[in-house]
């Protein structure tokens, strides 16, 4: 089996490389770095069962094909998981025409690629889709509350489109593709960076400092272990279905942001303080996922957030200390 993984540098990519190559799989990798970071491949590369390709993917599809085609030595890619994109809003705000881009041209690009070799697709989606949500709790079947021109637009749209293209070429050139939703997976490997919540809550906890809240704190998120997610995203790649159905890929235990940050300061053994800025532009007040679909693989999220915060902390803590 020869999959290839776009955004595989990335946090969500490189755990589902490293979960392939356990597998025994082969892995092709495609990833610019602009978000992504070499180091996640090390352990995908030195197993030798995964070939890292340094290229953008937001390209025509003959350049696509160029770009891959040493790797391939006239083998036929079986899989492709299409998880490049900037995911956090600091980084498709500082990048909202790559974002854009990745999400439209790379998506019909890779579509071009799939049908050329007859591979399944799996386009890597996002609860964004759903905007600031009038449904609660969201199932797939709900459209959305989306600003096309707001500030979080480039993000939301984007995969919206990226979701748009998959469906046309299911229609209409029997494409076989599968699509997911990702609500709020954290886990070891984050950009501490990247200007999420977790990332941001564990720099604050290592650093000791008050825990950064945008606006109340009562807002909530439905937060997702990234080993729960990788094996869902499994189960919806290798499931044999005739529709094309979305499926949520998230925890639907809800948390307000202020809970989330004091779970994580007992677990740093820390006094709780917070330190309340603005709320974020277009920010959803409540996420949370229906997962009916989800649970017709036979699948759970199992990990509890406690345990999930406590193996990111001390897997943070630890790369802190290696690359002090």
């Amino acid at each position: 089996m020869l999959n290839l993984v776009t955004g595989g540098a990335g946090f969500l990519g490189s755990h589902l490389v490293n979960s392939l190559v356990d597998d025994g799989q082969r892995v092709l990798v495609v990833d610019d770095l602009s978000t992504g970071r070499i180091r996640n491949l090390e352990h995908g590369v030195s197993s030798g069962r995964a070939t890292f390709i340094f290229g953008d993917v937001a390209v025509p599809p003959d350049k696509l094909h160029a770009l891959i085609a040493p790797a391939l030595s006239r083998r036929r890619i079986d899989r492709i998981f299409h998880f490049a994109s900037p995911a956090s809003p600091a980084a498709y705000g500082a990048r909202p025409w790559d974002t854009l881009a990745v999400n439209a041209i790379g998506t019909m690009s890779l579509i071009e690629l799939a049908l050329a070799h007859g591979a399944r697709l799996l386009y890597a989606s996002t609860s964004e889709v759903y905007g600031d949500p009038l449904v609660h709790p969201q199932p797939e079947s709900y459209f959305g509350n989306v600003d096309p021109i707001g500030p979080r637009s480039c993000y939301d749209e984007g995969k919206r489109f990226g979701e748009a293209a998959v469906a046309a070429a299911v229609a209409s050139r029997g494409l076989d593709a599968r699509i997911v939703r990702f609500f709020n997976c954290y886990g070891p490997g984050m950009d501490t960076g990247d200007g999420r919540l977790v990332p941001a809550l564990l720099e604050a906890a290592v650093e000791g400092r008050p825990f950064p809240l945008h606006g109340s704190g009562r807002q909530t998120r439905s937060m997702t272990y990234v080993d729960d997610a990788i094996r869902l995203v499994h189960l919806v790649m290798n499931g044999e279905s005739d529709v094309l159905q979305p499926v949520n890929v998230g925890n639907d235990e809800e948390r307000t942001v202020e809970e989330i940050a004091k779970t994580l300061a007992r677990i740093a053994q820390m006094p709780y303080l917070a330190l309340h800025s603005p709320a974020r532009p277009n920010d959803p007040q409540r996420r949370k996922p229906d997962l009916t679909v989800a649970r017709r693989f036979g699948w759970e999220p199992t990990t509890s957030l406690e345990d999930g915060l406590r193996e990111t902390y001390l897997c943070f803590k630890d790369e802190r200390l290696a690359f002090a």
